[in-house]
């Protein structure tokens, strides 16, 4: 009878161990849904500011491609006009 009063109490600290150790995965799996979402929320909004850089570098291009034949207009009326003189 001694030996079943002392498996019981084994018993029971088995089991609270488990719910302990249960509650503290249920912790992780937690924070690690949060982290993923966190994660995947910054993931859209950087492939959103991308998107937005991507054009604003389209544009760039094309104002200084725009800019680069003026100038070189430019560059060739002042030649014209000093070999006319």
């Amino acid at each position: 009878m001694v030996r079943i009063f002392q498996q019981q109490p084994s018993i029971a600290m088995t089991q609270s161990n488990q719910s302990l150790e249960l509650k503290d995965l249920e912790d992780k799996l937690d924070q690690l849904i949060e982290q993923y979402t966190h994660l995947q929320n910054e993931n859209s909004s950087l492939k959103i500011k991308q998107d937005s850089l991507v054009r604003e570098k389209a544009k760039l291009l094309e104002k200084t491609t725009l800019a680069r034949t003026r100038v070189e207009a430019m560059i060739t009326r002042l030649k014209a006009m000093e070999s006319g003189s």
